[in-house]
Parts: structure tokens; sequence; C-alpha cells
């Protein structure tokens, strides 16, 4: 029997350097979410990235055909080309887990149910451990808290709105924590009939009509049917939820669920222990348990608590401190893992065990997706490299031989050439025609000095002559011929 001793936290000391990425040396700390793996699947975003910078190609080359002036081909060209040649050399900082010898990978990562099979059956009821253990996992993880009678059972949120139907049969109780219920009403709730229609992985549809009724009809589950079922087949990851503060058993919660797992007779050394608070204790009563934490911390501080095991998101560890824990004989588990490329990322990263609540497709990966050789992977690099080149500059001298004679698609510049090319040509033809009227002019006066000097030039001499400019059709030959007398 164990004694409910006072609380006593244990206060961890966080490590506080600056974590680099779980997938690239070099490459920027991850953020907490999930999607952000980019240091792992890079060699993937570069072939990528290349393609779309060389159909990009077509654009800029346009450009650099159509500037009206150097400089501005100048500015494009150098600009264009910096980014396409920092673009070649990206590979030289990646670090991918996956570009490795394939005799130097390690086993498969152990896989660990979340809350059971969260996808196959609702999550912490005796169905979803039930189709765990049909898949061999390696263990079970589990929150633990406890109703207000002292029965702990398996729950994950605070209150019960999510995973039952506590609204329909007990709204007034709908928000209440559910460690302030007792067991017998707990009990009394259908903790299955929200998964079908909810469907949160969109798996529900694929159940066989015998899980779908087996679904409908799941309960809360306690601890002690947990321990019964997985006794001798699987590792139990548990994690305990505190009860609230004037909850009745605050103070001796973590004793009354080390003492239902030691009466159950569940092997002591397949229980990792999460619980931080009174590690001396725990280990004194039960020193087959693996200590596991949850957290960072220093490595002194690791081994006072004769920590075994680690935890974490999968976001939260390098590849570097990987290598760290395991010379320090630290085991790592990292959640929730559900993709089969990342839980391949991991495996070649030489992760010890994974959490997923996708646990019946991770446990059918043969072999990680992709692994490639560092020699096979600079030949396809440098191979993208050189293509990417050779496409871009056929690119651009393409371009400049079909647009380099139009400097402007302008329509006003087009019509005021025109307009000016048409004035010049008007004031040709009206210059011809001037020409050619002074010639004729010209001729007609002749001829008829010609004739005044026959006749007379004295009676010529002496009349009165009026100038008068030039005019069309020979108006100056009617003039003289008037003053002439004839």
């Amino acid at each position: 029997m164990v004694r409910h001793q006072p609380l006593q936290y244990y206060e961890p000391q966080l490590c506080l350097s600056c974590l680099t990425g779980i997938y690239g040396c070099r490459w920027k700390r991850y953020q907490r979410s999930h999607d952000d793996t980019t240091p792992g699947t890079a060699p993937f975003l570069h072939v990528g990235a290349l393609a779309a910078v060389t159909v990009l190609s077509w654009i800029v080359a346009g450009q650099f055909a159509r500037a009206e002036r150097s400089s501005s081909q100048v500015t494009i060209l150098c600009t264009f080309f910096a980014v396409v040649f920092a673009l070649y050399l990206v590979p030289l900082t990646i670090s991918s887990p996956c570009i490795m010898e394939k005799k130097d990978l390690g086993p498969r990562p152990a896989l660990i149910g979340h809350r059971g099979a969260p996808m196959l059956a609702p999550e912490h009821t005796l169905m979803s451990f039930r189709k765990a253990l049909e898949q061999k996992l390696y263990g079970l993880q589990v929150d633990i808290t406890i109703s207000l009678d002292g029965v702990p059972f398996l729950m994950h949120d605070v209150t019960l709105r999510r995973t039952t139907n506590v609204e329909e049969e007990f709204p007034e109780l709908a928000r209440r924590p559910a460690a302030m219920l007792n067991w017998t009403l707990l009990q009394r709730l259908n903790a299955g009939q929200w998964f079908l229609k909810t469907d949160p992985f969109w798996t529900a549809s694929s159940l066989s009509p015998s899980d779908h009724r087996e679904a409908q009809n799941q309960s809360i589950c306690s601890l002690a049917e947990l321990l019964e079922l997985a006794k001798g087949n699987a590792t139990l990851l548990l994690n305990l939820r505190d009860p609230p503060r004037e909850h009745p058993y605050r103070s001796s919660f973590l004793n009354v669920t080390l003492e239902a797992v030691l009466r159950s007779g569940f092997p002591q050394h397949q229980v990792l222990w999460l619980p931080s608070r009174q590690r001396p204790l725990v280990r004194k009563v039960a020193p087959g348990f693996q200590q596991m934490s949850g957290s960072k911390e220093a490595v002194a501080s690791l081994r006072r608590g004769h920590i075994q095991r680690l935890n974490l998101r999968y976001t939260q560890v390098s590849r570097q401190e990987l290598r760290d824990y395991a010379s320090w004989n630290l085991s790592v588990n990292l959640y929730t893992v559900n993709a089969p490329w990342l839980y391949s990322l991991l495996w070649c990263a030489g992760v010890p065990s994974v959490t997923s609540d996708n646990s019946h497709t991770l446990s059918q990966v043969p072999s990680p997706l992709w692994i490639m050789p560092p020699d096979e992977y600079c030949l396809m690099w440098v191979t993208a490299d050189l293509i990417s080149f050779t496409l871009i500059v056929g690119i651009f001298v393409f371009q400049k031989w079909r647009l380099g004679g139009i400097r402007s698609y302008n329509p006003e510049q087009i019509m005021l050439s025109a307009a000016v090319r048409r004035t010049s040509r008007d004031v040709s033809i009206m210059k011809e025609k001037l020409i050619f009227s002074e010639i004729s002019d010209g001729v007609e006066v002749s001829d008829e000095f010609s004739v005044c000097s026959d006749n007379s030039y004295d009676t010529y001499a002496n009349s009165t002559i009026t100038p008068v400019g030039p005019r069309r059709g020979g108006s100056s030959t009617k003039t003289l011929t008037d003053r002439s007398g004839r």
C-alpha cells in the first residue's frame, strides 16, 4: 500500500540553448507547427524551385528583350541570374536525414498508439485499445484523470463535451470538469457516438458494419480496464491530468494512480512514467518503472532524476541532439507523427520511437519512402542545375531574337510615326507641283519676250509693265499680252 504524501513539485532546469531545426543543422529553428518540415524535404523543394525559376525566365527574358535602355537590360539580367545562381548553390547548405548510405540506416522507430488507435475507433475506449493491440504496437499512450469518488479513468479533455454525449444526457453538467463527476454517472455516458458523427479523421466511413455498431456503444474506460487488457501485450506511456484544485483527491491523485498500477500486477518494466512530481517516491515504490521527462532538461538534472527517456514534440529536437541523447543512454520518443513521409524522415534521423494516431498505416511502411546516397544526390542536383541553366540561356536567346526588333507596342507611338511619315510625303508632293509650275511659267514668258523683240523693241520698251507674281496656268502671259495691245 502506498502512503498518500503531500505533493512535492519537481522543478526541472530548462535548457536555455537555442534550438535548431530537426532535420537541418544549418537551418533556422522550427516553429511549433506540424507542417514545418522544410529541411527534411529540401532536396525535392530545390528541384521544384529550379523548375519554377526556369518557367519564370520566359517572362523575365521578354522584359529584357523589350527594355529600351541598356542599363535596364543589365539590371534585369544581373538581378535574375544572381537569384538563379544562389538557387543553384542552395544544395551546399542542405542536410537532410535521408541523404545517407543505406547501410547506415538504423532500426525502425517503435510505434506507440496515441490514445489507442483513434483513427479506427473512439479515442481512450476499450475498442480503440484493442484495435491498437491488434497491430502489435510497441505501446499505448494514455491520459489519466480521477473521478470525484476516486476512480482513475482515461480522458484527455477537461470536460466531457467533445468525446461523450453529456450535453444530451446531462446538459446541466456539460461544462463541468470530468473529474468533478462520480464514476457511476460517468459510466452512463456514451463515448463512441461522437466519433461517428464528427468523423475527426475522415475514417468512420471505412469501418465495417460490426465495427460501426461497436463504436456506437463505447463507454468511458477506467484505468483498471486498460491495465487488464494491455497486461503483457504492450508498454504503457502514462500521462496524468491533474484534477481541479477543489477536487478531494487533488493532493493524492498521483498516489492513487500509482497504487492502481501496482495493484493490477502490470509489469513494471512496461510502464513509461511521465509525471515529474514525486519522482523519488515513485522510484522507491516502483523501481522498475522507466522514468520519462516531457521537457529538454540539463544533463545533470536528467541524471539526478534517473530519467531514461524523453517524450518531446518532433519539432523540438535536432539530429545532433538525438546523437547526444543516445551517447548519454537516453531514448527519445517524438509525438505526434501521422504522415508516412515524416515517419520515414525520423527513421533516417535515428529516432527510437514515435507516438501516432495513424499507427495502422505507419506499421505498414517497410522502409523509408526515400533514401539517397550523398554521391547520387550530388549528381542529381548538379544535373538539374545544368539542365535549368541551359534552358534559361536558350529562352533568353530566343526571346531576344523574337522581340529584339520591337521595342514597344505603344499604339500612340505607332500612330504618331505614321502621321509624321504621311506629312512628309504630302510636303514632297507640294514641292514637286510648285517646281513644275514655275518651270511652265518660265517657258511661256521666254516665248513672249522673243515675239516682242521681233515686232518692235521700242514699243515694248516704252510700255508700262506691272510685275506680277507667279500664277498658275499662264496668267503672266495674259497680262503681258493685254499691255502690248494685242
